[in-house]
């Protein structure tokens, strides 16, 4: 096993850049695989093709030598996904290299349906969902009621697994929700249109990639959302449907764990987070709307206006050392540029008692953030190109940051643009 695995995820909620990084990197990488979640986040790049909100495509796309890879753990929203080759082929970007999973599990309508209305049944009790069936897509993946894509091109087989999960689905339909049966007829026939579309790119990617690794190749594996929206250690029950670890891509990817040498864990300068649970350094009112306005801060997937917060230190270290982090490339940094002095959470305080361990999803609806102060540089660092070039308080800033992680700060984002990042030379 001659070929390296780099694994670039979320250190903390989601919407950290990964996209750019991943597109950044992509270039020297011989295939990117997604290996979890769905179309239910987006990572945004911006490149010479143009600004392009990714849902469900791996992030290489862009590179025409990169293999993009669909694996097995990934939610495979058929519709969305051709929807995005179709929209990069009338942009003029090279047609790319696709494989995906005839493992892969498919979004099926109704995941989608459940997901709208159970989010609508619970009302100010709802989780913020993207209402693009995860959950539901999720839970029949572990109840052996999913849909593979290798299912797609037996119709009878098809035919008999949707009949399955209908039987159930519809009672609750009737009873719970009050609407309709559904058959399973006009399912069939879209799903297995659809599975004709995507049928030139499905393969065994298990055996693509450990054929690749043989060869020497050079693997990059993007995860999406972050840490913190992990199902077993993030902030449950406010969290995604699948892990958000890079651990987890030796599963969902299809890779020898032992294959994954280099960790990337992405973190902004500050903090946002889209969707509904404890956020604690989030700020409210004419303050939190100055920073989410400057940085852009809006859901990549839904529109919706991102929580923003400061820098929150205790998340991070947590969000760092769950994803096994080797270093991290923080984003971002420009945004800060307006401040005279800068918070960064370094405690929590509950109950009157100081930690600094980030704690289980109670705790954290109590917890207080204490904040250190640090001078801010009060001015534009848009157009730097090199680390060196910063102002001496921006390097502070880093050096701060990565002092209260702990994990090396091996890059710097000042900028929107893939080549906005600076590699930290001290």
């Amino acid at each position: 096993m001659k070929g390296t695995v780099t694994a670039v995820v979320g250190a903390n909620w989601g919407d950290e850049g990964k996209g750019k990084v991943t597109d950044r990197m992509g270039a020297a990488a011989d295939a990117v695989i997604r290996f979890q979640g769905g179309n239910n986040a987006g990572h945004t790049i911006i490149n010479e093709y143009g600004k392009f909100v990714l849902h469900m495509l791996p992030s290489g796309v862009f590179h025409e030598h990169v293999v993009n890879v669909l694996g097995p753990g990934v939610a495979l929203n058929m519709s969305g996904l051709i929807h995005e080759y179709n929209q990069l082929m009338s942009r003029n970007v090279p047609k790319p290299q696709l494989q995906i999973s005839d493992r892969c599990q498919v979004v099926v309508p109704y995941h989608i349906l459940f997901d709208e209305l159970e989010e609508e049944r619970l009302g100010s009790r709802q989780f913020g969902s993207t209402k693009s069936g995860i959950a539901p897509f999720y839970a029949d993946k572990y109840a052996k009621l999913g849909i593979q894509v290798a299912d797609l091109y037996d119709q009878d087989r098809l035919s008999a697994k949707l009949n399955h999960a209908l039987e159930a689905k519809n009672t609750l339909l009737e009873h719970l929700y009050g609407r309709s049966a559904m058959a399973s007829d006009q399912l069939v026939e879209q799903l297995m249109q659809e599975g004709e579309i995507i049928r030139p790119f499905v393969c065994d990617t298990t055996v693509l990639m450990h054929t690749m690794l043989r060869e020497g190749k050079s693997l990059l594996v993007e995860g999406q959302l972050g840490s913190l929206r992990d199902p077993d250690h993030g902030i449950y029950p406010y969290s995604t449907s699948s892990s958000t670890l890079a651990g987890f891509a030796a599963v969902g990817a299809g890779i020898p764990p032992y294959a994954i040498g280099r960790i990337i864990a992405v973190a902004k300068a500050y903090s946002s987070c889209v969707g509904a649970g404890p956020f604690v350094t989030e700020l409210h009112g004419a303050e939190g709307d100055e920073l989410r306005n400057r940085g852009g801060e809006f859901g990549a997937k839904t529109g919706r206006p991102r929580r923003t917060g400061w820098f929150d230190a205790v998340a991070t270290r947590y969000g760092c050392m769950l994803q096994g982090a080797t270093e991290v490339a923080l984003s971002m940094l420009d945004v800060l540029s307006y401040l005279d002095r800068i918070p960064v959470c370094t405690a929590y305080e509950i109950d009157g008692v100081r930690t600094e361990q980030f704690p289980t999803t109670g705790l954290l609806e109590r917890a207080v953030p204490v904040y250190e102060w640090l001078p801010g540089w009060k001015c534009d660092i848009t157009g730097i190109e090199t680390y060196d070039e910063l102002p001496e308080e921006a390097k502070q800033y880093v050096r701060y940051l990565e002092r209260q992680i702990g994990v090396p700060i091996r890059a710097v984002s000042n900028g929107p643009r893939r080549e906005q990042y600076m590699e930290r030379t001290e």
